[in-house]
């Protein structure tokens, strides 16, 4: 069977991802290549081909970048990426992340007579055309282009939800929210693969760590509230701003004394950082199922969440504290924390049973696939 990726994907292949989705749809890629299927990505980014010790096919999208700059889009982008994808001629063909340039995998797909499958990122994808356009409006960078590519998605993200031959959801709570729509999904837990956690020092729990895009859609605003209201807890922030107002606060965290601003970190370090947190706090809005909750607990570390709950795991498996959107409950359980051994254990076999890329994980994966044919 050939199956077919298309994104973003070659740095994370490559150990340097541009984001959660990108790192999942690689370690699914593994996971369908060490099956022994044929698996070809294609890279709008990438300048070269390659192929990764995993057998993985990663082909540039040649053409992309020609034209004249204000009207390549449409000239010379959207036409590459869709004759691209055709010229595999794939069984199956993947798409994930809110992108309306998934159309053309679903287009591809149907030319090719081939199946197609969507998989959701964020609860939001979920939700009704209004909800989101809300949540937009309240969270986003807006430009012109911004309002536009929201136009866009939204033409395109509801139509695929209703015609993807397998739609996959991140925990049972998107799939409820979809069954309410009368769009039947398949819950696929993220992966995560284990080779890439390296060994770490001993561990030296000093601050509490906040790791992500610096932004509005990541609560970068209601962490810096918490911040105020904490003065006796110290805090590591790791990544970069994405909007004038997070750009803002990051400047004024300059002069908290509790704060240790580190920019962006390469994976190991980052995992250095948790490893040696009280805890791991989230203020996102709305998420997916992040992976840096996975690799968290993968380290015996609590999450600290003022909002999102994927499927309810934080409250089902006792793995850190939901806030319910309240700030003074998260500072409690900052005052509160203690990780136990009996803690760190059970957190780690959670992730080791539920997410790691075992043998039977990759069997589950491949079974899943090989059942749309």
């Amino acid at each position: 069977m050939k199956i077919c990726f298309w994104g973003n994907i070659a740095g994370a292949l490559k150990g340097k991802t541009a984001g959660g989705a990108e790192l999942q749809i690689a370690i699914l890629a593994k996971a369908l290549s060490i099956s022994g299927h044929e698996v070809v990505v294609m890279d709008y980014q990438t300048e070269e081909d390659f192929i990764t010790t995993d057998g993985i096919k990663v082909f540039k999208l040649h053409g992309y970048s020609k034209g004249i700059k204000i009207l390549r889009t449409l000239t010379h982008r959207l036409p590459s990426i869709y004759q691209g994808l055709k010229a595999q001629k794939a069984d199956i063909y993947y798409s994930r992340v809110r992108d309306f340039r998934h159309i053309f995998a679903y287009w591809a797909a149907r030319k090719v007579k081939a199946k197609f499958i969507l998989h959701m990122a964020s609860d939001l994808d979920s939700m009704s055309t209004w909800m989101r356009l809300k949540n937009y409006k309240a969270t986003a960078i807006e430009t012109p282009w911004s309002w536009v590519n929201a136009f866009l998605i939204e033409l395109v993200y509801p139509y695929l939800l209703r015609k993807a031959d397998l739609v996959l959801v991140q925990h049972e709570g998107q799939k409820n929210i979809l069954q309410t729509r009368h769009i039947k999904s398949t819950v696929l837990l993220n992966v995560f693969d284990k080779e890439r956690i390296p060994d770490l020092p001993t561990r030296i729990p000093k601050n509490f760590v906040f790791v992500g895009a610096l932004d509005k859609r990541k609560g970068f605003v209601e962490f810096f509230e918490l911040v105020k209201k904490a003065p006796l807890h110290s805090f590591v922030v790791i990544g970069h701003t994405r909007d004038k107002k997070s750009s803002q606060i990051y400047n004024q965290l300059k002069s908290f004394d509790n704060v240790a601003l580190l920019g962006d970190l390469n994976h190991y370090d980052t995992l250095c950082q948790i490893a040696n947190s009280k805890g791991m706090i989230s203020t996102s809005l709305m998420e997916g199922f992040p992976n840096i909750f996975i690799e968290a607990w993968s380290l015996g570390i609590p999450v600290l969440s003022l909002n999102v709950d994927p499927g309810d795991v934080i409250k089902r498996e006792a793995l850190g504290k939901v806030a319910n959107g309240k700030i003074e409950i998260l500072l409690d359980a900052m005052n509160n924390i203690n990780i136990t051994d009996e803690f760190a254990n059970k957190a780690k076999a959670y992730v080791e049973h539920n997410h790691v890329l075992t043998d039977l994980k990759i069997s589950e994966i491949n079974n899943l696939f090989l059942s749309l044919l």
